[in-house]
């Protein structure tokens, strides 16, 4: 009976629980041996959860909580992280995000406990909650925690508004679009299109990487476009983001002077290069269990081709080639998928390589099992084990109740953390999280320290059976502390039981090997430690084995009879009620409820044997405990009956019929009118044996064709007659001579004569037939013996005319500038004439509605099959006048063509400005000149002019600005209010009321002011040209006063001071001029001039002062005269 929590017989007792047990332990220390164990019985399972509630003190246990990362869509309502807990008192729980406290904003209730660690965070202003949260449920026992559940909130996908400039290459360079996709919830999926939305094609020369880049290897003509868009999709949140358009120009190679008509020139051979990856080696770190994915994407002409390896090893079964061979991706990658790989691209002018170095790294995970709780004795030290293993290795982070560990008695010793002399204050809830780059694993251990008397959780006379010399365990779960030292005893001897097949396990549990007969009893196990004593009873019984005596043995069976296999087997009979035997073929079990099987005490028949019967087949005669199996070889005998003739395909043997086994004579259908010989050999399921030789000729006489030729093809080439083309009889079918057909048919639904016709050849055609009208048709095969069966009729039809009719009410809705949606009523099907082809839209645009005068001849049509009654046509140019047709088509062409439609389409973007330039640059400010876009789609409104001043060194943006212009006439603009000396790009689009077109782009740089040197100022100009003045004029007095003999002694002092007092100069910032004292104040002016020009001598013998006096000198005695020449 289920005790009451608040029964008298619960008080003074210390209650736990474990396995499914109940302990009630006496808190009194004298009356330690009284130990109450209740057991979880189904009858009493009610009355127990209440007793465990009110009563069992519990740590807390996590049982559920949200698993990270969480992903908040835009379209959820709210979002729910979940955290619960078991244990006693019921836990409270609090929450800590990016490691600070968190209080959410709603918390969810829990019925039974009103508590709960589950909380909703509301859609609106969800990116404030994003971050890494984490639960701790606590009760007075200790506290549990969560790992970090991270919440993402990814914002809508899109791309950055941009301008893109415009692309232009020579024909045979590679071209690079980057797509640069936004970030959102995946799965992403990236593509190519154009503004129409026809995808690009991608091919070994163009082709798109996995971050949506697109390449071209080597650039044609035919890439030059203006709309190239990369489209991202997200399906989870059902959206689709557009890129801005590129536009690409491809220069071609052919020279200018070259006329239109002439063979443009191929680019050049080119050795190839890669665009994807860049240099020659790089490194990819990958988890084990994702898929590799490595690129290289080419360039070069011709396209080269690309080619993987390992270096060292060859390359894994689960390796698959991509993206015509430039992706190479292993699926589910393991250590061994680590190394070096190569991938090598080529074409005629070369090769390159490039190197990549794959490693394969992995988050942690136990190497076992995480940590387990344990109860420990107080005193001892008490080690918790956390082994894990990942790349990089994990770092291990400890935690007590939640909080990171530190206590005086506490070590930690590589994975494993040690309390030493262990108190019961140490009892807590201990966490051990380990962590790398690519995750983390946590375990929560519940530690308990106290001493406690053995408690035996294993049943009182629980029973046992084994097999005769198989092994047995008999067990005694012992829950103690200290651990409880365990014995055992059998009952009749009383002795503690010892020997070599008595092996004492670490639990408490005895194992029994190959057991005997005399084993059989009751054995007792005893558990003592310090604080008392228990003992509980097990009871085994040693059974015979089951053995099979009469095995099923190997049997050659002929095809269509009956096998039958025997297997009889003895066994333990107090075992009889779980005996059975049980059939296998080729280790399947075979279903006794198919009627071709019958299984009665041990014999399995098998009726009406065929080759599919053949194989192996397993007897298993088992019990509760222990099975026997014997095995058997069936083998099933069949004839085949091979034939030859001689007529029209002598030599070749044929198979003819297949007789089963049991039979040795053979009834055969054979055809009129050939010369037979016959052979037979035996087959079975391992393959055919020889053959027999072959019989005597057997000559068939004649006789009337036994079938009519099939698979009848109705066909109509031309309007009015019909071809009937059968499949015709085999050579052998004929029978005998003078095989011919009678081909029968008239029209369906109409109970006219059939029309007869013998023919020779099996084709026949049917003319002066009316339009595509239904027929019988019949064939019927003769020869000079009679006539073959009654045929079969079949119903085709006759030959195809054009269609009759148009298609009606046709109507056109403008989607856009370009594209339209066009609807119409089908054509009645009589007015087809043939099979239905579909239907053709046919459109002229007649004129530009910004030239309306010019008329245009520019025709275009698709073609829609199939039954429809609306299309979409796209391609339209903007702004124009229109005028659209549809018409039916079958087999044969067009049908007329219906009511012409006239419409115009909407202003377009227009094309890019024609030209360009930036010139007059000033200061502050640069001229820009323009010529308006060759076509506007569109009445022009005017410009929208993008200007960016960008650091020459690193070619960044450093401000951006942009203006709108008006006015549609107008081609230039002073752009004002630059910076100085500063480098400029200008991006000019044109407009219409539908948006701007393309941009083009220049860049142009403002000048710097000339520097305000000294040297340049004018007053410094003309002091230096009056010092040249006066030196030369000082140099002819001197040279004037030698030339008549006289020396410079006879002239006064003063004079001399006067002449020559420049030298001192009058302006304290000029020097004076190198050789300007030629006369000195000492009256020596002969020594003083000779000195002076022989530094000019020395030099070279010239003297260059401006340009306008160069003279040569020459030394001679002190008393001879100078010389000058000018």
């Amino acid at each position: 009976h289920c005790v009451s929590p608040r029964s008298s017989l619960l008080q003074g007792f210390k209650v736990m629980l474990a396995d499914h047990h109940v302990f009630l332990i006496s808190a009194d220390p004298r009356n330690q041996q009284r130990v109450m164990n209740y057991r979880c019985f189904l009858k009493c399972l009610s009355c127990l959860c209440l007793f465990l509630h009110a009563i069992v003190e519990q740590p807390p246990t996590i049982i559920t909580h949200t698993s990270g990362p969480i992903i908040a869509l835009p379209f959820d309502s709210s979002v729910s992280i979940r955290c619960e807990a078991r244990g006693n008192p019921p836990p409270q729980y609090r929450w800590t995000k990016d490691e600070e406290e968190f209080i959410p904003p709603y918390i969810m209730t829990n019925k039974t406990t009103h508590t709960s660690g589950t909380f909703l965070l509301p859609n609106k202003h969800l990116l404030q909650f994003q971050g890494k949260y984490r639960c701790y449920a606590s009760n007075k026992m200790g506290t549990a925690i969560t790992e970090e559940i991270e919440l993402r909130v990814p914002s809508i996908p899109k791309f950055p508004k941009e301008e893109i400039d415009p692309l232009v290459v020579n024909e045979g360079d590679p071209i690079i679009l980057r797509c640069n996709p936004p970030e959102g919830v995946a799965p992403r999926q990236l593509y190519w299109m154009s503004i129409d939305l026809q995808h690009i094609e991608q091919d070994q020369r163009v082709s798109m990487d996995i971050e949506g880049n697109l390449y071209f290897s080597n650039a044609l003509q035919s890439d030059s476009r203006q709309d190239y868009c990369c489209f991202a999709a997200f399906s989870k949140i059902r959206t689709i983001v557009q890129k801005t358009a590129m536009t690409v120009t491809v220069k071609s190679l052919k020279p200018v002077n070259e006329s239109a008509g002439s063979v443009s020139a191929s680019p050049p051979v080119r050795k190839p290069g890669l665009l994807l990856p860049s240099g020659v080696q790089s490194e990819k770190v990958l988890l084990k269990g994702e898929e590799l994915k490595l690129e290289c994407i080419p360039e070069g002409f011709p396209t080269p081709t690309v080619h993987w390896m390992k270096m060292g090893q060859r390359l894994p079964s689960r390796r698959k080639l991509k993206n015509f061979g430039k992706l190479l991706t292993i699926s589910d990658v393991e250590e061994s998928d680590e190394g070096k790989y190569m991938c090598k691209v080529s074409n005629t002018a070369g090769e390159a390589v490039h190197y990549f170095d794959v490693i394969v790294e992995e988050p942690p995970k136990w190497l076992t099992e995480p940590p387990q709780s344990h109860l420990s004795v107080i005193g001892l030290d008490v080690h918790i084990k956390c082994s894990v293993s990942g790349k990089p290795q994990p770092d291990i982070t400890w935690r007590r109740n939640g909080e990171i560990f530190q206590g005086d008695n506490r070590q930690v010793l590589d994975d494993t953390l040690v309390l030493h002399n262990a108190r019961p204050e140490d009892s807590a809830v201990y966490q051990c999280e380990a962590s790398n780059t690519h995750g983390r694993v946590l375990a929560n251990v519940n530690i308990m320290i106290m001493n406690m008397a053995p408690l035996i959780l294993t049943r009182d006379y629980h029973e046992y059976a084994v097999i005769l010399g198989r092994d047995i365990i008999l067990n005694c779960n012992v829950f103690g502390s200290p651990g409880p030292a365990v014995t055992w005893a059998k009952e009749d001897t009383e002795e503690t039981i010892k020997g070599e097949r008595f092996i004492y396990l670490q639990n408490g549990s005895l194992q029994i090997t190959s057991a005997e007969k005399g084993d059989g009893g009751n054995y007792e196990c005893v558990a003592v430690n310090t604080e008392g004593k228990a003992a509980v009873t097990a009871v085994l019984d040693v059974k015979d084995p089951t053995k099979i005596v009469h095995p099923p043995q190997d049997a050659q069976i002929i095809s269509g009879t009956t096998a039958q296999l025997m297997c009889q087997a003895e066994y333990d009979k107090s075992l009889r009620s779980t005996f059975e035997v049980v059939w296998r073929k080729d280790q399947e079990e075979i279903p006794t409820h198919k009627f071709s099987y019958f299984v009665d005490d041990g014999m399995l028949q098998i009726m009406n044997v065929n080759l599919s019967d053949e194989g192996m087949y397993t007897c298993i005669a088992r019990t509760n405990l222990d099975e026997d199996n014997a095995t058997a070889q069936l083998t099933v005998l069949e004839f085949v009956v091979e034939y030859e003739e001689s007529q029209w395909e002598p030599g070749r043997w044929k198979e003819l019929q297949k007789v089963p086994g049991n039979l040795a004579t053979a009834e055969l259908a054979l055809h009129g009118h050939l010369n037979y010989q016959f052979r037979v050999y035996a087959v079975n399921a391992v393959g055919p044996g020889p053959p027999s030789e072959p019989t005597e000729r057997h000559k068939t006489p004649p006789a009337a064709p036994e079938r009519n030729p099939e698979n009848i093809k109705i066909q109509g080439h031309l309007p009015h007659q019909m071809d009937i083309i059968p499949t015709p009889l085999l050579p052998v079918e004929h029978n005998g001579p003078g095989l011919e057909y009678k081909v029968s048919y008239r029209k369906l639904g109409v109970e006219d004569p059939w029309k007869d016709h013998l023919v020779k050849r099996h084709s026949f055609v049917v003319k002066n037939t009316s339009t595509f009208v239904p027929y019988e048709i019949k064939i019927r095969s003769r020869n000079s013996h009679g006539w073959g069966p009654e045929p079969k009729v079949v119903t085709g039809y006759s030959g195809e005319d054009v269609p009759t009719a148009a298609p009606q009410d046709v109507a056109v809705e403008l989607i856009n500038a370009t594209v339209l949606r066009v609807s119409w009523t089908p054509v009645p099907p009589v007015t087809v004439r043939g099979h239905l082809g579909g239907y053709n839209v046919q459109w002229l645009r007649k004129r530009s509605l910004l030239n309306p005068n010019k008329i245009l001849d520019d025709r275009q049509s698709l073609s829609f099959p199939g039954k429809r009654n609306h299309a979409i046509v796209p391609g339209l140019a903007p702004y124009s006048e229109y005028r659209l047709t549809v018409s039916v088509f079958n087999k044969k062409g067009n049908g007329p063509y219906s009511d012409a439609v006239t419409f115009t389409t909407s202003e377009g973007v227009p094309e890019q400005v024609h030209i360009l330039t930036a010139s007059s640059a000033q200061k502050d400010s640069i001229l820009l000149v323009w010529g308006p876009p060759l076509e506007a789609h569109g009445i022009l409104t005017g410009y929208l002019l993008q200007y960016q001043r960008i650091n020459e060194t690193t070619l960044e943006v450093v401000d951006s600005q942009e203006m709108n212009i008006t006015g549609a006439d107008t081609t230039q603009w002073r752009l004002q209010g630059l910076e100085e000396g500063s480098l400029y790009r200008f991006h000019l689009s044109a407009c219409t009321q539908a948006g701007c077109g393309p941009p083009l782009t220049q860049e142009s740089s403002t000048i710097t002011a000339a520097r305000d040197d000294f040297s340049t100022r004018g007053w410094f100009i003309g002091t230096m040209c009056a010092v040249a003045l006066l030196t030369l004029v000082v140099l002819m007095a001197c040279f004037l006063k030698r030339n008549k003999g006289g020396k410079y002694a006879g002239t006064p002092p003063h004079q001399q001071q006067e002449m020559f007092s420049m030298e001192k100069g009058h302006d304290s910032d000029e020097k004076p001029l190198k050789g300007s004292s030629l006369c000195s104040l000492n009256g020596n002016g002969d020594t003083v001039s000779r000195d002076s020009l022989v530094s000019y001598a020395d030099g070279g013998g010239e003297f260059d002062e401006d340009g306008s006096f160069i003279g040569e000198y020459s030394v001679g005695e002190p008393s001879r005269l100078g010389t000058v020449t000018a």
